[in-house]
């Protein structure tokens, strides 16, 4: 096989036309895929965490505030509610961000919105569950597709890994 002058390769020479046939290229090299898929899993899991973190800011704020009134949709208490929707809102968001635990960190915002969506506002337009609904769409991609490779998931794994084998072997 070889180029034309554009750097283009040709295939195979065709009668018909007199002139060699050119190959065009169908897919990208494996690691562009793979740096593109990355690319685009951070763009993801930063662009949905830093709107969730911002979304649960004023929970927050709340509990700093010492201010506990909130909603109690799965009879846990108002108190708690609030905790554990702040904590996931903000903490796991957080975490989400960073690549760090990703996929255990947003597993529990999935639940969480499932919960403002199908439960807190089971009654209400879909306009008002349009937004949870959209927060766990994209935060199920996330726990179904993992951090991508620019995350400190992607750091860590393998060096934990590499540790533990190393404690294998000298055990």
């Amino acid at each position: 096989m070889r180029k034309d002058k554009y750097g283009l390769k040709v295939t195979e020479w065709s009668t018909s036309a007199g002139c060699y046939k050119l190959r065009r290229p169908t897919m990208l090299d494996e690691a562009t895929r793979n740096a593109s898929r990355g690319l685009g899993l951070l763009i993801l899991r930063v662009g949905a965490g830093v709107l969730m973190m911002y979304h649960g800011w004023g929970k927050v704020q709340k509990i700093f505030a010492g201010d506990f009134t909130f909603a109690d949709p799965i009879g846990l208490g108002p108190e708690l509610s609030l905790v554990l929707a702040a904590g996931a809102e903000f903490g796991l968001a957080a975490l989400v961000v960073l690549g760090l635990g990703t996929r255990l960190a947003a597993a529990p915002i999935v639940l969480t919105m499932m919960v403002a969506a199908f439960v807190q506002h089971a009654a209400d337009p879909f306009a008002k569950k349009e937004l949870a609904l959209v927060f766990a769409l994209m935060f199920l991609v996330i726990t179904l597709t993992g951090p991508g490779r620019f995350s400190l998931d992607a750091l860590a794994w393998p060096a934990l890994k590499r540790r533990r084998e190393r404690k294998k072997k000298a055990a």
